[in-house]
């Protein structure tokens, strides 16, 4: 065996022979959807980190993995935005991981900005900048069911009374404190007075055994104490919708490592701390600390503000491709590695939701004997507040106009697939439209980045408090089947033929005749069978026939995204034969995998794809730019959506059925 060249050798002896790393392509996901709409709450506006002069992000980006999880960040069913029914379909047809963009509106400047969002103060503490005032960590109605509790806890601080002054005192080994510990002298006869630990040092003296720690009060005590404890924080918080954070042994002080501050901040989920406080040290209103701090009154200020969103809100105008920072809207996603799928559920509203329902029980008057009836008061009436609406959103395909607008806003959608080009824009076909309406909207697109979905569907959710029909865009159910799919069978098989799961109806019934019409034109059409409703297509919105198929278009971003992300290593290898003969190896014997899996036509390996990599393709001037060129080609299999059969009566009167065409 030849000594690698790169070992390098010295003395004589037994040296460890490198690792050579293992070259291999590995499957890459395809199944994650993004979603973005209008929800009750969820992240929204969060501050830049560590650049305090930087805007907000107005969109934030969040990965779930179940409906659960996307309910506890992003609220349920009680707003007027279709983002939590499409998200909830998706995970029902098996979709496994979803991204979630919330929308709110854009102001333009950061006073209109920082309005709608609750904020209430927390007894208990105060400080020189004032109480102790959180304020919810997104904009919504929700923040007004906040309530916070803080309260103390106290433990004995062991010491030497005669190593103790009025600036600070000394540790024996083995006790530590760090800077910003609040501590509670006590002198006797009931008198106490709080310090905070200004700085800790840990040193060793001579004659002394271990280490000690000099402690410094923030400013000299008012006598020598006799005892002194020290004090942590608790701090609980409630949003009154089930959800509850509790942050115990808190620092009062902006140099504890525990402030309160620093650790809302980065671990709340439900509050941020208000910026008036965070430089400053808070203090017990009780120095006793006996009494048990009340609850704070319920947050105020908070306001969904779902009126001001518009379909513009869904985009950022000033988001190029190549910036090093996502954008706002859409383009949030523009740097997530595993995104396959885009689902824009709100990005018009064509009809309004009604309000959710509150359930309200009668007063019962029966008794455990007959009695003389009541006549009961006439009820007082108090008038309903206006429903939330998503009034700016508002538009009728039925219109012209409207339908104008709402092609415009779907092209830029598939605009920003085509931009990016690794995932996939899954559209709805806008509901009430004509057969001769829908041909014309379809003519508007030409992209196999996209894929159109009709009708829309019907769902009845036990869990929705307004427990009635409620309609369904057929894109959020298309991306869980697509997803479904894909992880059962893999890219090659067509995500469709499938039962959508939960889906009661259809809004509209598509006959055959419109089917067959609709279908070579790339409309995936959903139909009401026996056994429920039937996702029967899995076509994109592309003119080129080779890019018909939605698998077709899907296999090539797995190509794609493969090579970009598992090749990097190849810029820092030697430009050689060596490498090129590695990298036909490599690609060779990922093509293999995937033909063998039935993602391409050809009947042999050398119909299906090829690799070139070698001279002809890399003459050596090439190799002297520094540039190196690999062609793949492939030929993708396409699903199977037509079976001829040929019906033959044999000359003895029976009958047989043969596969004439596939």
């Amino acid at each position: 065996m030849a000594v690698n060249a790169r070992i390098p050798l010295g003395a004589p002896g037994l040296y460890p022979y490198p690792d050579i790393p293992i070259r291999a392509l590995t499957r890459v996901r395809l199944d994650v959807c993004a979603f973005v709409g209008v929800a009750p709450r969820g992240p929204a506006r969060v501050p830049a980190d560590g650049a305090p002069d930087v805007p907000p992000h107005r969109s934030v980006t969040v990965a779930v993995e179940s409906f659960d999880e996307y309910r506890q960040v992003y609220g349920g069913f009680e707003g007027p935005g279709l983002l939590p029914y499409a998200v909830a379909s998706f995970f029902e047809q098996g979709g496994l991981r979803a991204y979630i963009v919330r929308i709110v509106h854009d102001y333009g400047n950061d006073a209109a900005n920082a309005l709608g969002v609750a904020s209430g103060d927390v007894p208990g503490a105060g400080s020189s900048a004032g109480p102790l005032r959180l304020r919810a960590r997104n904009e919504g109605a929700w923040g007004n069911r906040l309530r916070a509790k803080l309260s103390f806890s106290t433990r004995s601080l062991l010491f030497d009374p005669a190593r103790v002054s009025l600036t600070g005192l000394e540790l024996p080994p083995g006790i530590e404190l760090a800077a910003g510990t609040l501590l509670r002298l006590n002198y006797g006869g009931g008198l106490r007075e709080f310090r905070f630990v200004a700085y800790a040092i840990e040193s060793r003296q001579p004659q002394r055994t271990g280490y000690i720690w000099t402690i410094s009060f923030d400013h000299a005590a008012s006598a020598l104490p006799q005892s002194i404890d020290i004090v942590a924080a608790a701090l609980t918080i409630d949003d009154g919708d089930g959800r509850s954070e509790r942050y115990e042994q808190l620092g009062l002080s902006r140099q504890h490592p525990r402030w309160i501050a620093t650790v809302l901040t980065g671990e709340s989920a439900l509050v941020y701390p208000d910026t008036a406080w965070v430089d400053s040290a808070f203090t017990p209103d009780d120095l006793t600390l006996a009494t048990d701090p009340p609850t704070s009154a319920l947050f105020t200020g908070g306001d969904d503000r779902y009126p001001d969103i518009t379909p513009e809100d869904c985009f950022d105008p000033l988001w190029t491709i190549g910036d090093e920072e996502p954008g706002d809207g859409i383009q949030a996603l523009s740097q997530i590695s595993d995104l396959s799928l885009l689902v824009v559920p709100d990005l018009y509203s064509p009809f309004p939701l009604v309000e959710p329902r509150k359930l309200s029980l009668p007063v019962s008057l029966a008794g455990p004997v007959f009695t003389r009836c009541l006549d009961l008061p006439a009820p007082t009436v108090t008038p309903e507040p206006p429903p939330a609406d998503l009034v700016n959103l508002r538009l009728d395909p039925a219109i012209p106009e409207d339908l104008e607008r709402i092609t415009t806003l779907q092209t830029q959608v598939v605009g920003f697939a085509e931009q990016v080009r690794s995932f996939v824009a899954l559209l709805d076909v806008p509901p009430g439209l004509t057969q001769r309406r829908i041909l014309n909207w379809r003519s508007r697109f030409q992209s196999s980045y996209a894929a159109a979905y009709h009708p829309w569907l019907v769902v009845v959710r036990q869990d929705d408090q307004r427990n009635i029909p409620v309609p369904l865009p057929p894109s959020a159910a298309a991306a869980g089947i697509i997803a479904q799919v894909e992880n059962t069978f893999g890219v090659p098989h067509g995500p469709a033929n499938v039962i959508a799961a939960q889906v009661l109806d259809v809004r509209e019934t598509v006959s055959p005749a419109r089917h067959d019409e609709l279908h070579p034109l790339g409309i995936n059409v959903y139909l009401l069978e026996r056994d429920g409703v039937r996702l029967t297509a899995a076509r994109t919105l592309s003119a080129d026939p080779g890019f018909r198929q939605l698998s077709v278009r899907r296999l090539l971003v797995l190509l794609r995204r493969t090579l970009e992300q598992q090749m990097q290593w190849v810029v820092f290898e030697p430009n050689n034969s060596a490498l090129r003969a590695k990298l036909r190896q490599l690609l060779g014997v990922y093509l293999r995998q995937l033909f063998t899996a039935g993602a391409f036509r050809g009947a042999t390996e050398d119909d299906s794809f090829f690799v070139r990599c070698d001279e002809t393709n890399n003459p050596p001037r090439l190799a002297d730019l520094g540039q190196l060129l690999v062609e793949v080609g492939v030929a993708p299999a396409e699903p199977l959506e037509f079976i001829v059969l040929r019906l033959a009566r044999d000359a003895d009167g029976s009958l047989t059925a043969t596969e004439a065409q596939g």
